[in-house]
């Protein structure tokens, strides 16, 4: 009995340590966010994230993951040191991939994103002829409607006074002919409006230009507020 007892056991951490080296050649994959092809040295595995690859042997490896609308992720794996004095691969590899706008807003191409709105050449960017939808609204309605261009880079985009447009409600399509403006440096560009009505405190909402570009929309509502006494 004892012996039997002593032989499954036996068994069991065999089990245990074939379980152990099994689960060493496998290296997890995690990309955010997931459903991403995996590569190893260029190689497709035909996976997709979050998956497990087999460890590919020898000092490291590169890892790409490519998704679509997202650069490509590239890392190279080393094996390091562990507890145990051994070099091995980390058992969980996770990747954050990085949205390629160009990817999801084709009106604005790669290669005219460096494009600049200038005199020299009015409205022949690919910036200039991209439409944006503007609409500003209020409740109640009537307000008067402000809007002003606030810029971080002023040396390359100026800000600008403020402009009348009309009372709400507001509505046209129109595209953001602002000097020295390119869709790289949109990120760094505001459009502020700010509303008027006699009897209500004034309010104001600002808007990154990037982000209208690639929404071809800005758009805004004010719930004015009575002043008081």
């Amino acid at each position: 009995m004892k012996r039997l007892f002593l032989l499954s056991l036996a068994i069991a951490f065999s089990g245990l340590m074939l379980n152990t080296v099994s689960a060493q050649k496998r290296i997890v994959i995690n990309s955010e966010p997931s459903d991403a092809e995996v590569f190893i040295n260029g190689v497709p595995t035909n996976l997709k994230t979050p998956t497990m690859i087999k460890n590919p042997g020898g000092k490291s490896f590169t890892l790409g993951l490519k998704k679509n609308g997202y650069d490509e992720g590239k890392v190279l794996v080393v094996k390091q040191k562990q507890f145990s004095g051994k070099k091995e691969y980390p058992a969980e590899i996770t990747q954050r991939l990085v949205r390629n706008v160009y990817a999801q807003d084709p009106t604005i191409p790669s290669g005219a994103a460096s494009e600049m709105v200038s005199r020299d050449n009015p409205g022949k960017t690919t910036l200039e002829q991209a439409i944006i939808r503007w609409a500003v609204d209020s409740d109640p309605q009537g307000a008067r409607i402000f809007y002003r261009v606030i810029s971080s880079i002023p040396a390359v985009v100026k800000n600008t006074n403020e402009t009348y447009l009309q009372t709400t409600p507001y509505e046209e399509t129109r595209p953001f002919n602002i000097l020295g403006l390119t869709y790289e440096n949109s990120r760094d560009v505001q459009i502020e409006f700010k509303i008027v009505k006699d009897g209500y405190e004034t309010q104001v909402k600002r808007f990154n230009v990037r982000q209208a570009l690639d929404q071809q929309e800005i758009s805004a509502f004010f719930v004015l507020v009575k002043k008081s006494n």
